[in-house]
């Protein structure tokens, strides 16, 4: 006799999103696995007595989506302290800043603001965050983490230590503002502590899940996430998928653990190796092969190529999946030039924004793994950042998804927290300026889903509606093939299920 269905989901608009995507009524879960799919008439003889029967009442069910990368500790800090992300401008910025600045012990920091999109296109400088406060340090993180604004008191006390190459001048006196590894000294000197990074990721989780993600890669460098993780999941205070891909500091440590790729639970489990190649376009330090359009240089690498070559000889002989931040061109071709020297195991490259045809041929025969942004394309219109920093031929030839998927190129979807938000990056999927960029609602689905699945060697308990993967699904107020392309974004998470578990119910 077969066992009853611990929860039915039923009366549902749902997608499989399986290739090609079928759709279904009813869904049936025991166990935390999907153990039926199909009309709600086959699936109904698997009600018992006790079985939970949700009535989704015509609204679409969707797999959960499954973030390929994400930076937790950043989102929940975001917030914690002043979010710059929807500032309009300098004075905003400023203001934004005023209730943290009475209130904070010491640092008084911000994240998220994104000059580009203001009137007013400029970083935010010392000379605007000295009115914050005059006595304490205050820094304000770009969108990217690349570049970092901060004050006098911020400048004065980390002299010595700040790369000078690093500190942006203007007459030879620092202007505050920084990038890449004089950012990472900031970072350093602000990171908070245990007890403090638990309360970070368990806010990051909350937002997580209501936008009905499911599962995040996580991409570590604090030191105490991975073990917060660990006592999260066996406190049961974790209802999020967790895959750490590891900054490439940690893996003497990791190796040393004997940790290897897939190692862990069913919540937690070790990723790849993470490292960069490049910057960003934002702070004009992608690698790129010809000069940007508004300055004359071409970029700088943060890890060079014969770095990079090292330490992708080190992942290889600990048997690690490795990850690889490029974005300009030249660092996706010296990204695929390394792994070409290494075992193929589903390595990855992150962001690889500006795209070349050559390019788009070599990652569509390769077995690397795109994992992508789509939320980008925001910066890909006429008068955005690409169009700024690129110039139009360049601009228009970045994240090109719809021609890496025609390539055959794998890509998985994810935020890097600009904004997380896994509806607003399928808008703009659909919505991208060029063909070449644009996907169908489906693509852009599946690459949210099954494609970060796949990216985390996950595609066969996750990714997809099917007998035997667990039961991890978003419930939406309404169809993304129904809506105008532009409205996806807005579309309301009314249900998220983790395990056949409700942990997020909306109305």
């Amino acid at each position: 006799m077969t066992a009853a269905a611990d929860r039915i989901f039923t009366n549902a608009d749902g997608h499989t999103l399986t290739d090609p995507d079928e759709c279904f009524e009813a869904v049936a879960v025991r166990d935390g696995r999907i153990v039926r799919v199909g009309r709600a008439s086959e699936v109904q003889f698997l009600e018992g007595v006790e079985t939970d029967v949700v009535d989704l009442g015509g609204r679409t069910l969707l797999p959960g989506f499954i973030d390929a990368h994400t930076h937790m500790d950043v989102l929940g800090r975001r917030t914690v302290e002043a979010d710059l992300a929807d500032v309009a401008g300098p004075e905003e910025a400023v203001d934004a800043f005023a209730a943290h600045a009475e209130g904070a012990d010491d640092w008084v920091l911000g994240f998220g603001y994104d000059e580009s999109t203001w009137e007013e296109s400029r970083y935010l400088t010392r000379e605007d965050l000295d009115r914050v406060s005059e006595k304490r340090p205050v820094a304000a993180f770009r969108e990217d983490l690349h570049v970092v604004s901060v004050n006098s008191v911020v400048l004065d006390r980390f002299a010595g230590d700040l790369p000078e190459q690093d500190v942006r001048t203007t007459n030879g006196k620092p202007t505050g503002v920084l990038v890449e590894d004089a950012v990472g000294v900031i970072t350093d000197a602000i990171a908070p502590d245990a007890e403090t990074t638990r309360e970070y990721l368990l806010a990051a989780q909350s937002v997580a899940l209501e936008r009905g993600v499911t599962g995040v890669h996580d991409m570590i460098r604090n030191p105490h996430v991975p073990g917060i993780y660990r006592d999260l999941d066996l406190a049961g205070e974790l209802d999020l998928r967790v895959r750490c891909n590891y900054w490439s500091d940690f893996l003497d440590a990791v190796s040393e653990a004997g940790l290897r790729t897939n190692h862990g639970s069913d919540r937690v489990r070790t990723g790849a190796i993470k490292t960069y190649t490049d910057g960003s376009i934002g702070g004009r330090t992608a690698k790129l092969s010809e000069p940007y359009a508004d300055t004359d240089d071409t970029g700088a690498w943060v890890v060079g190529p014969d770095e990079l070559r090292e330490l992708a000889d080190r992942v290889d002989a600990a048997g690690l999946q490795m990850t690889t931040h490029a974005i300009g061109d030249e660092a996706i071709e010296t990204t695929l030039d390394t792994y070409d020297g290494i075992d193929p195991r589903r390595h990855r490259i992150e962001h690889a924004e500006v795209l070349t045809e050559a390019l788009i041929e070599r990652l569509g025969a390769n077995e690397v793994v795109v994992s992508a942004q789509p939320n980008f394309h925001r910066w890909a219109r006429e008068g955005g950042l690409y169009d700024t920093a690129l110039g139009v031929e360049r601009r228009e030839r970045t994240n090109q998804f719809g021609a890496l998927r025609a390539a055959g190129a794998t890509l998985a979807f994810g935020s890097d927290c600009m904004p997380l938000d896994p509806l607003y990056g399928i808008e703009q999927a659909v919505t991208a300026p060029e063909p070449s960029q644009r996907l169908s609602v489906t693509e852009a689905l599946q690459a949210y889903t099954l494609g970060s699945a796949y990216a985390g060697f996950d595609e066969g308990r996750l990714g997809t509606i099917e007998g035997g993967k667990r039961a991890d699904f978003v419930v939406l107020d309404a169809s993304p093939w129904e809506v105008p392309d532009a409205e996806i974004g807005r579309i309301d998470v009314a249900m998220t299920v983790v395990d056949g578990e409700i942990v997020v119910r909306n109305g």
